[in-house]
């Protein structure tokens, strides 16, 4: 009988080392998928990027004297795009001030009925409306993706793991302006 000690002794310290590794190894996975998620969302806010000079520049033909709308979304773009990569809340600010101030030039329109004719405006505005939608699935699927890793995170045994080898907590991407989350109200 002396001779099971170092076995069991052993083998709980076998046990104990794979739960380690499986729970180290299932964390690295969680955060990898989140940070992948977040390139997803960088992938779409690019193409936004990419198309918000071209709107610009076809409303500028209808509505020179509007510079100052404009102007504010020109520089909410390059304020959105200066965003350091990663900082998850200073990008969601900056994106919540570029949505604002695409808001005001798609309400130019109203005021410009050969603006709202011209086939280039509408089909810009529709692979924007559409890329806004790409963004808003994968802000979904990037605050999905932490919500699994923050909660694998903070579970026992895990959240000892988690602070033994510095697994540090995830944003998510989140809506400052309180417009946002209200519900578009439809006139007739």
């Amino acid at each position: 009988m002396p001779h099971v000690w170092p076995i069991i002794i052993a083998v709980a310290v076998v046990v104990l080392v794979l739960i380690l590794v499986g729970v180290y190894n299932s964390l690295v996975g969680k955060r990898i998928r989140s940070r992948e998620a977040w390139s997803q969302i960088d992938v779409q806010l690019k193409r936004r990027y990419d198309l918000i000079p071209n709107l610009v520049e076809t409303v500028k033909g209808y509505a020179a004297h509007e510079r100052t709308t404009l102007e504010q979304v020109v520089q909410a773009r390059q304020a959105a795009i200066a965003v350091p990569p990663g900082n998850v809340a200073q990008q969601a600010a900056a994106e919540n001030v570029l949505s604002g101030a695409l808001r005001q030039l798609f309400a130019l329109s109203e005021a410009y009925p050969d603006l709202k004719a011209n086939q280039n405006f509408l089909q810009l505005q529709e692979e924007l409306s559409s890329t806004e939608n790409r963004i808003a699935f994968a802000r979904q699927h990037y605050n999905d993706s932490v919500a699994i890793y923050n909660t694998a995170r903070e579970v026992f045994p895990n959240n000892v793991i988690a602070g033994a080898f510095g697994f540090a907590g995830m944003e998510y991407f989140q809506l400052e302006d309180a417009a946002q989350r209200e519900a578009p109200k439809v006139k007739f």
